[in-house]
């Protein structure tokens, strides 16, 4: 069996099918999906981690909102970088979320403005954020279908 400088397989002995398995998801246009996840998930992890330390009885909805959305963040970027079947499968799951999360927390922001004293990430469908947390996960979901049919 061929290995690479690395010690490991070279994709031409690998069982017919197996080569692109493990393709990551990250790779050409993915890489600004990586990016953007990549900077999200710090952006929102630190924030929610400040807010939920220091000012957690100030808004704790929204507070733990912003942790979940950071959860969801890393979560999607592990999976376009680990890439494979089941890593693009569990990143549609993540991304279906996200956007159910997003669609949520914006409707409601705008209905009762009084149930966050303080933003989420997805408040007001991601305004504070120049409305990216609304088409990143669109856009993730297009990336995820089309690295499918790859």
């Amino acid at each position: 069996m061929p290995e690479t400088s690395t010690g490991a397989r070279s994709p031409e002995s690998l069982p017919d099918g197996a080569a692109g398995k493990r393709r990551s998801l990250g790779t050409g246009p993915g890489r600004l999906l990586v990016a953007l996840y990549g900077v999200f998930t710090v952006a929102a992890a630190s924030r929610a981690a400040y807010q939920l330390i220091a000012q957690f009885d100030r808004a704790p909805l929204a507070y733990i909102l912003s942790a979940v959305s950071a959860v969801l963040y890393a979560f999607i970027l592990f999976s376009l970088v680990r890439g494979g079947d089941g890593a693009r499968r569990a990143a549609v799951v993540c991304c279906a979320l996200e956007l159910i999360g997003v669609l949520g927390v914006g409707t409601w922001t705008l209905v009762d403005r009084s149930a966050f004293p303080d933003a989420t990430v997805w408040s007001n469908f991601g305004m504070g954020y120049l409305f990216i947390p609304i088409f990143l996960p669109v856009t993730g979901l297009l990336w995820l279908r089309r690295a499918r049919r790859a």
